[in-house]
């Protein structure tokens, strides 16, 4: 991977920015999207001067215009497009505003399209890949999670249509939905129940962690995957065969 340009979004913490070090790692420059300016300062920091942060806003189109004009002035290039940014907003669906459904699919679902969209034309350019994180909660219903299963089930369907269209120019769209991921956040929400539930539900029996999800991307976005495109593939330690979901995620 060595001269290639990748975009991750949403790469100042969690699975963003273990995928923005693995592909680091692999030799590739890597452009940092974030909207947390302090985070995003702080890890690109950590992260060497193969990266680079930009300060953007996936849900807005003109930052994510400026985010590929930027790019292409810089590198003149783009090989990999990792769209991760999200935001999570778990509530019955009584109580979920329109107001929070929007800003769930805001980043989720229309940061998906427009960053796709506008890294289209150098993609062409280098027959590159697009990778979209969904989740398992885009592949099976649970309690509370009206607006962000829905916009990551959308994000899996609309990961089907970048494959179809833009297969003819060699351009590869997979998606990788993540089951329960031991991170920070994760940690501090969820209860010791819930971490106990999740253990006995998953068939691993355990909580993934953020570079075993970083692997999965890195390998999409390699010439080993080469001839795969237009699937979903969980990384979940089979939760998502095990069942309809555990009682101590439904309160």
């Amino acid at each position: 991977m060595s001269n290639q340009v990748a975009v991750v979004t949403g790469a100042a913490r969690g699975i963003g920015l273990a995928t923005t070090k693995l592909l680091q790692a692999k030799g590739m420059t890597v452009v940092m999207v974030d909207r947390d300016a302090d985070a995003l300062t702080e890890t690109a920091a950590e992260c060497g001067d193969t990266a680079f942060p930009l300060l953007r806003d996936v849900s807005a189109p003109d930052e994510v215009e400026q985010i590929f004009s930027e790019i292409q002035s810089r590198f003149g290039r783009l090989d990999c497009l990792v769209n991760n940014a999200g935001v999570a907003d778990f509530g019955p669906i009584e109580q979920t505003s329109f107001e929070r459904w929007r800003t769930v699919m805001a980043t989720n679902l229309d940061g998906v399209f427009l960053c796709s969209q506008a890294a289209i034309p150098a993609l062409k350019e280098t027959s590159g890949c697009i990778v979209n994180i969904a989740s398992i909660s885009g592949l099976r219903a649970s309690t509370l999670r009206v607006a962000y299963g829905t916009s990551k089930a959308a994000v899996i369907q609309l990961t089907q249509q970048q494959a179809i269209e833009l297969g003819e120019f060699g351009i590869r769209a997979n998606c990788v939905a993540p089951g329960p991921v031991r991170t920070k956040l994760a940690m501090a929400v969820h209860t010791q129940e819930i971490i106990d539930a999740y253990h006995d539900a998953i068939p691993l029996n355990r909580y993934g962690s953020e570079q075993e999800i970083a692997n999965l991307i890195a390998f999409l976005c390699s010439k080993e995957a080469s001839y795969v495109t237009g699937q979903t593939i969980a990384a979940d330690g089979g939760f998502e065969c095990s069942g309809v979901g555990i009682p101590a995620l439904r309160t």
